[in-house]
Parts: structure tokens; sequence; C-alpha cells
């Protein structure tokens, strides 16, 4: 203003010094005139020099004054436009210094400014830019460059919207656009980096949602209320299960609206003493009604007060302590109820200082880490209570969470009065008002026997669980890898698969425990026979190995070797027990070039050797495979099977764990399925099954299998439950789910009284598709379990996916019990994860009353077994389905 002044004022002196040459020019020529009023005039052509002269110098003084007055014009012109461009250079600057970009276009779309923060956003630079480019050409030119992912409309009318837009970059960033409409038609667009307040957001988000978990997982009821007018606005799960009803049928109600009028005016009194008490803290023991019953709480309020320290909130934490009394002395106040609380999480929690690295608060479980009582530890720091090297890794930690200010989770080992533990710790840093870390809070769960199981399940994956030796996944592995190294060389080796003879009869004789600890052995003498080969179990009682050198040489020794080994007599258990081997061996190259056909042709072998004789060893020949025919004609025999009605069931009783037989309550039935083939007798589905799996007709026969077990359980009066095995195949092929809902329909059968067991091969074809099937099928009302649990990868990652009903223990780790104190731990572990994840556990091939001891200890839910039972037809079992004719229908299927 001062220097528009100026300005103004500078003009006078010019304009008055115009005039004034003016009035001087004008004033001499009129007083001549007026002095020469009397004067005879001359004559016309008479010019006197006196007048010429003054016209002369008027005329100067007038060209003057219009010069003046031209210079004059001209200097205001240009101190106008510096002082424009002054303002124009200290708009630049201000706005290209702004934290946010700005593009401005004019009504024509025209862009007319773009500051600096905005090319530095989106990595633009003044030369990208065209006088005459509009905003379309603005935003073309930042979706080549990458940093744009949307069309045109949807960039204006979201940058329009109250909210703005949020455009992620490729490098993170998040930009909130916004767009605003000018009066005279321009336009503004702003551009700011919201990734901080992003980040900010999801931390707060992340926070608020732990809090409220942690909350909801407390014991005790919490809730709050507003004082004003005393209506809730938070409720626990606690606070749900105790009253009955959900949190949303709290909020926003008051005492009256949701108690019995009793119970409503001892909240409303013990609320209004808590709010007139001096601390703010108010701790009383009342009666309330809930239902047709009066419960005794321990309560404790705490008012709450905003930044002013006014009274704002009403903190409420109560207890059921009609049943338990005596903890009231252990909830005198606030801080001892909170340290209640604190000491019954799961995991070691320390808070720490940040500023001094001290101990502010440690619960019982850290006693553990810290190997003091918690109030020692108080007031100490790292460096005061672990040894010099896990000290200098635990600071470096901390420092590193408290510099990133946001959570770190990593595993590491810490020195206990037990020895060396695995420690799952995280860390989180706790800002003060002022955004600068205050408070550092660890926890540490001891995840060493998590781990330890973890790593058994994974052995488990490529082991056998009864001989700890490879499973045949393990050995199709190892096989291969033997190929590789092998291949373009003139190196040899054989693959022998052995048959155990007689575990059959053992089993029959001594029972399936000592068949097991036989096997055992026989893997024991196998492994010492092939001196660092490859052993391992094929299946129930084969055994496969891997032997190189000169072939078939060193094969035929080896396998004659073995044989010797296993002949030799066994004691078990006091037992003198003899069994043999037969033995099929496929020799590399000559046999097969890949592991498959290597496996299958020491099969072939193998079935050669048993057709000649038990204990003999035979070296594959191309035509056995005469073998494959055969089971082409069992095949065939199996498909004629299902037709002509050869196929039976037998059920196998399922009951509650319990500590002896006789309280061992039967609470369903296992389905099996059974061939009595018209030549051959009693064929095993050891036999069978696999066949037909293998060649598809497991789906025909799994429909006839449920319809009829369908049909049998609908028909029992007493509604026990029905289990029923599904193969991989079944999933693969047809429509399980429409097949199990029709024949529900059709025969009448309760769903929840059907239970699928399907093992882990569902899941390993195709995990989507087989999860998926299952969700359907637990849709219908059926219940899913798990079968053969720990028998193959049984990954937990099923478990996690899917939530099964019940969970089934091999029989591996069943009889093993109370010998191997690995099974043991295995089986409590399976036990405690089922349990965890709310799935009932059933274990199989319970046979004897210390396996039924053992698993109702640890709280196993139900057991199946020779103990309980053999699988028979359901005659047998007429009275505890509850049909009287039990005693008519025993005749008939004896």
């Amino acid at each position: 203003m001062a220097e528009k002044n100026w300005h103004v004022g500078g003009t006078l002196p010019i304009a008055v010094q115009a005039v004034l040459c003016l009035a001087g020019a004008v004033a001499p020529a009129h007083a001549y005139a007026l002095s020469d009023s009397f004067a005879a005039p001359s004559y016309v052509g008479t010019l006197d020099p006196n007048v010429v002269w003054e016209a002369l110098i008027g005329g100067i003084v007038v060209c003057a004054f219009l010069a003046a007055i031209v210079l004059w014009i001209h200097s205001s012109l240009r101190r106008t436009r510096r002082l424009q461009l002054r303002r124009n250079a200290f708009v630049s600057s201000a706005m290209n210094n702004l934290n946010q970009g700005v593009v401005m276009t004019d009504a024509r779309r025209r862009v007319i400014f773009c500051n600096d923060r905005y090319l530095e956003i989106y990595g633009l630079t003044r030369s990208d830019l065209r006088a005459d480019m509009t905003g379309y050409d603005i935003l073309e030119l930042r979706r080549q460059r990458g940093v744009l992912g949307v069309s045109d409309d949807e960039f204006y009318e979201k940058a329009a919207s109250p909210n703005g837009l949020i455009t992620e970059l490729p490098d993170g960033r998040a930009i909130l656009v916004k767009y605003f409409i000018l009066p005279n038609g321009g336009s503004v667009a702003t551009h700011l980096d919201v990734s901080e307040q992003r980040k900010l957001s999801r931390q707060l988000a992340s926070t608020k949602q732990f809090l409220e978990t942690v909350l909801d997982n407390v014991p005790a009821c919490v809730a709050a209320k507003n004082i004003e007018d005393g209506r809730y606005i938070f409720a626990n799960s606690a606070y749900e299960r105790f009253w009955g009803f959900s949190r949303d049928h709290v909020v926003g109600k008051n005492a009256r609206e949701l108690f019995a009028p009793a119970s409503a005016a001892s909240i409303e009194a013990t609320d209004r003493t808590a709010l007139l008490a001096p601390d703010g803290q108010y701790r009383n023991q009342f009666e309330v009604e809930r239902g047709d019953e009066q419960r005794m709480v321990a309560s404790i309020r705490i008012v709450v007060r905003n930044e002013s320290n006014q009274p704002e909130f009403l903190l409420l934490v109560f207890e059921d302590i009609t049943d338990r009394r005596s903890l009231s002395q252990e909830l005198e106040s606030t801080k001892k109820f909170l340290e209640l609380v604190v000491d019954n999480i799961p995991v070691a929690l320390i808070v720490e200082q940040v500023k001094d690295g001290r101990y502010l608060l440690a619960n019982r479980s850290a006693e553990t880490i810290l190997n003091r009582r918690r109030e020692e530890a108080t007031g100490l720091t790292a460096s005061d209570i672990f040894n010099a090297k896990e000290a200098k890794l635990i600071i470096a930690r901390d420092e590193a969470a408290i510099k990133k200010r946001g959570m770190i989770t990593e595993e590491h080992p810490i020195s206990t009065k037990d020895g060396l533990r695995l420690f799952l710790t995280r860390r989180a840093t706790v800002l003060s008002d002022a955004g600068e870390p205050q408070y550092l809070i660890k926890t540490h769960e001891d995840v060493t026997d998590r781990r330890q199981t973890e790593s058994r399940m994974a052995h488990m994956a490529y082991h056998d669980g009864l001989t700890d030796l490879p499973n045949r996944a393990a050995f199709l592995q190892a096989l291969t890898q033997m190929i590789e190294a092998c291949e373009g060389t003139s190196e040899e080796f054989a693959v022998l698969c052995v048959d155990l003879d007689g575990l059959k009869e053992v089993n029959d004789v001594f029972g399936h425990a000592l068949g097991d600890k036989l096997l055992i052995e026989v893997a024991h003498r196998l492994q010492d026979s092939a001196r660092g080969g490859v052993v391992a179990r094929l299946s129930g009682d084969e055994f496969g190995l891997i032997i190189d050198g000169k072939q078939p040489e060193a094969g035929l020794a080896l396998a004659q070797q073995i044989g010797e080994a296993v002949a030799h007599e066994f004691q078990i258990d006091g037992r003198p027990v003899r069994a043999g081997i037969t033995t099929g061996m496929s020799v590399f190259p000559h046999n097969g070039t890949d592991a498959a056909s290597l496996l299958a042709n020491a099969g072939a072998a193998l079935f050669r050797a048993k057709q000649k004789s038990r204990g003999t060893i035979s070296l594959y020949q191309p035509e056995m495979d005469q073998q494959i025919r055969d089971r082409r004609v069992l095949h065939q025999d199996l498909s004629m099977a299902i037709k002509n009605g050869e196929l039976s069931l037998a059920f196998q009783p399922q009951g509650v764990a319990r500590h002896s037989v006789a309280e061992s309550e039967i609470i369903g039935f296992e389905a099996l399925a059974r061939w009595q083939h018209p030549v051959r007798g009693q064929v095993s589905p050891a036999e069978f099954i696999p066949i037909a799996e293998e060649s598809g007709l497991i789906v025909e026969m799994g429909e006839w299998i449920l319809r009829e077990v369908c049909r049998e359980a609908a028909s029992w009066p007493n509604p026990l439950q029905v289990a029923v095995n599904l193969s991989p195949a079944q999933f693969m092929h047809g429509d399980v789910v429409g097949l199990v809902h029709s024949i529900l329909l059709e025969t009448g059968l309760a769903p929840g009284r059907l239970e699928l067991e399907i093992t882990e091969g569902v899941l390993i074809e195709d995990f989507d598709r087989g999860l998926a099937l299952l969700r359907r099928l637990k849709a219908l009302g059926v219940r899913i379990s798990m079968d053969d649990f720990g028998s193959g990868y049984s990954s937990l990652s099923y478990l996690q996916a899917f939530p099964f009903d019940k969970i089934k223990i091999d029989r591996a780790f069943i009889i093993n019990l109370g010998r191997n104190p690995q099974s043991a731990a295995i089986v409590r572990a399976v036990i405690d994860l089922g349990h965890g994840l709310e799935m009932s556990i059933i274990a199989e091939g319970v046979e004897t009353v210390e396996q039924l001891a053992f698993l109702a200890k640890e709280g196993c839910d139900g057991v199946q077994g020779y103990l309980l039972g053999k699988p028979l037809p359901i005659g047998k079992y007429a009275g505890l389905v509850g049909r009287t004719e039990a005693m008519e229908l025993a005749l008939k299927t004896g």
C-alpha cells in the first residue's frame, strides 16, 4: 500500500510543473496584449519578433507538457508491471513451498499453475510440461509414467467428492487428491502425501483391535457407561456370558432397561457411590438377579476423567463370586485386580521404560525367564538380570523395536532354570502424547514344546509312525535321487521289496500290540543288515531297500543276509516269535529307469515270490507282468461283486474314553466294507480297497456303502452316530455333496448322526476344491472327521483352514503308549491341539486297559479298538442299537 501511495503522489509534481510552464508562457503574451490595447493595429503582413518568440516558447512548453505526461504514464506502467511481477514471485514462492502439490486450470481446463511439490510427488520435471497443456494432458502424462491407475472420469469424480481420491503410487506412497471448481469456471486440485497418516491409522486400528481382544479374553466381566445418562457404551465377552445377552443388546441402554428392578436399583446405587468416591474408585459386593437365581458379584468401578479432569465414563469390572467368595479378598483394589488379570495371561509379560531400560512391570509367568520373583525384577535392567551375552542381544532387539516404533516378532533362546528354552518374543513400543517412545511392552511365549512337536510332525510326514523308518514317499524320493546320481554312468543298484511273513498270524494269535513290536524289531534287523543303505516301510508288512554295487549279485546277497537275520527267533514280551521274509528285486537300469517303474517291478517280483513259496527271493522278469493281469481280473471280480451284492458291512463300536471298558459308553459305530468272494473266500480290505481306488470303482463302491450304512442306521431305535470313510477319489469324481444329500433324503437318516471320515488325501490332491466340498458337506448338517491323523502329512494348515468336528489319532501312536514317551507326548499334543481348536478327539486301535486309562486321563473324547469290540455285523450289536430281537439276529448272522 505504501508503494502504491508512492506511485500516486509522484504524479503530482510533474502535472504542476506542466501547468506552471503553460501559465508562464501565456501570461507574458496576455500582459503584452493589455499594454498595447490602445495601439493602432498593425497590417497583416507585419510580424513582430516578440510575438514569434513567445509563440515558439509556448509551443516548446506545450511539447514539454505532453512529453511529461507520456513519461509519467510510461513510468506508472513499469512500476505496475514490477509490482505485479513481485506479487507473482511471492505467490509462486509461497505455493512452491507448500507441503502439498497444487494444480490450477482456467475455465478451458488449461493448466495455468503447477507447483514444485506436485512435480516432486509424481516424479515429473518442468520440462515435461507444455505451455498449452490441459488437465487431461497432465493426467495422461502421469498415466504414462505409471503414477495414475484410474480413468479421467473416475479421477475427477472421486477427487471432487468430500473424501477425495486416494492414489496408491508404485513405491507404496498414498496421495490424497481433492478437486475444487472455482466460480470463474477454473479449478484447483491439491495433492497431499498421506502415507504416514494411513500407516498411523492402521496402527491405531490394530492397537484398538488388540485392546478389544485383550478385554474380550479377560475372564472378568468388563463394561463401561456414560456418566451423563448412565447408558452402556461397551461390554466384553465375559459380560455377555454372565448376563446371557449380546453386547449389541446392552450398548445404548441403561440399567433399568436391562435388569430386574432390584438389580437395577443396586447397580445405580453403586454407580452413585463410585461417583462420590474421593479417589474415583469404588469396590463392593452385592446381589443381582439373573433369571430365576440370585448371584453375588464383586464389583470395582473406576471413574474415567477427560482432559479437563471432568468425570466422563464409568468403568465397571465385576466377577461372579457366588461359588468362590473367598477370592473377594484378592480383589480389594483395582491394582490387585489388574495384576490378577495380567498374571493369568499364559505368556510372560514385561513392561520396560524406554528412557532408562528399567523394568516397570512383570507378571508371574515372566519369573521363568527372569529367574527371580517379579517384585525383585522391578527397577532392574536387562544388564542386571541376564548374562552379558544375552543382555547384549536383548538390548539390541529392544532398541530396534523402539527405533521401528512398531511390532517386532522373533524367536530366540533364553536361559531359564529349566535350561535353554525357545521363546517367541513380541515387542511393541508405546508412544507418549508427544509422539516419543515411552514404554516397551514385551511378551515372551515358551514355544519349545510346540516347535519340538512341529518338528516331530514334520518328521512324521516322511517317516513311519511305528518303526520310525522312512515311509513310501521318502523311499520314492530317495530312489529318484539315486537314479539321478547313476544316470549317464555304468553304476547299478537294486530295489528290494521285502514282505514280512507271518505277521497276520502273530496279530491273530497274540494281538496287534505284539505284532507291532515284531515290526519294530524287524525294522531294526533290516537296518543292521543294510549297513547304511536306504530302508523304508512301504505299507503294513512291506519294506523297501536300496542297495548299490554289482547287480544282481549285491542285491541277492543282501536279500539272503536279511532273510537269515529275520529268521532268527525274536523274544517279545517274553514270548518266542518266529517270522520270515519274502523278497522281490528289480535292478536299475535294466528293469526300469524311473522310481515308479523300479518299485512296481520289485513289487511284481515280490508277488511272484509269494506265489512260489514264502521265504523265497525273486528277481524281476518281464513275464511277471502277469501280476498286472491278475489284478485286472480281481478288479473285474470286484466290479461284479458290487453289482451282485457280495459286499457286506461290519460295524466297530466307538465309545467315550473312560478309565474302564464298563464306563466307556458306546456312542456310535464305524462302518467297514467286507467282501466274500465266491471263489477266493473272504478278501481282505487291504487287498481290494487299493484296487478299487486305483481303478475308480471306489466311487461306485463308496456310494453303495454310504447308502447301505445310512439305511441301516436309520432303522436303529437308538439314535447312535455312524461313521463312513470317504475316499479322495469320491471327491475328485462325481458330485459327492449331491450324493450325500440325496441319500439322507432317501433313507431319512438325521444328518447330525452321519459322520464322514476323510484322510488328508482329499485336500492334498486339490486343496481349494476339497475345502469347498467339505464346507458344502458340513452345511448339510453332517459331521466331518479327519482320519488317520499323524500317519501321513497331516498338515496343520488343514486344521486351520477347515473346522473339523473330530480328529482320529492313528493307531500307530496308540500302540506305543506306555512304552514310548515320544508317542505319549505326540498323543497328548494332538489332544491339546484338537481341544484348542474345539474339535473332538478319538483314538483308534485301543486294545489294552492301560491305553484306555491313559487316554481318559489326558482328556481324549472317544476311543475305538478291539478292547471295545471288533468289526462285526450289526446283528452282533443289536442290543446296543436298541433292537429287542438281538438273539434272533445273532443266530442268523452267526
